[in-house]
């Protein structure tokens, strides 16, 4: 019985570590400073498109109960590439109230003045500034530029691999972002109980 019951706990005590456990432990740190300069258009290049048709934009929030995942279900963007992708420039916006998440009153909350203010805030953009070859944890490289987000913008550094073929370029990320750099504060004790990094996933295929 008494060995039944010791069973019980360890389990107990392990799914609640699993709960609590920090979705970006693992995951790169992105580098946030104040906004940069924009690169000049490539002089010559060709534009591939960004949709939701091709790419995705998610994200896991945690509090020290657990997490949640979402996405942004609009967006759209280009990357212009002039043979390399240190040559090039990505730019794209986000439909600030497209947000959506695993739970629908989250999804509601987080379009409130409480986290993102969607209706004063409706876009989040962002812009590169310089792409440079090789990155943390094995990436291909590390993409620098500014990030304008519940209205702060802010120079963000993070890795990305990068691929290239005639017909797609696919970018690949995963970082966190402390969403306070970008003034993303909950008012209040409750604050305290949802971690400050959230872990950002790019799934970029961008098309000609």
């Amino acid at each position: 019985m008494l060995r039944s019951r010791v069973g019980v706990m360890a389990i107990a005590t392990l799914l609640l570590l699993s709960a609590c456990a920090n979705p970006t432990a693992d995951k790169p740190k992105a580098v946030i400073g104040e906004a940069g300069t924009a690169t000049s258009s490539p002089v010559a290049g060709e534009k591939y498109r960004i949709t939701t048709e091709n790419s995705k934009i998610e994200f896991i929030g945690a509090k020290v109960t657990g997490q949640h995942h979402g996405e942004f279900k609009k967006f759209s963007g280009t990357i212009d590439f002039s043979g390399a992708p240190e040559k090039g420039r990505v730019s794209i916006t986000i439909d600030s109230n497209s947000i959506e998440t695993d739970t629908p009153d989250l999804t509601k909350h987080l379009k409130t003045a409480d986290f993102f203010d969607a209706a004063k805030y409706p876009e989040a953009k962002f812009e590169s500034t310089e792409i440079k070859p090789g990155g943390e944890k094995g990436a291909s490289h590390t993409v620098i530029g500014n990030l304008t987000m519940h209205g702060v913008t802010k120079s963000i550094t993070f890795p990305a691999t990068i691929t290239v073929s005639p017909e797609v370029i696919a970018v690949e990320a995963s970082f966190a972002i402390n969403r306070k750099d970008f003034g993303i504060n909950y008012a209040g004790a409750a604050d305290n109980l949802i971690r400050d990094d959230v872990l950002l996933t790019l799934h970029v295929k961008a098309t000609k």
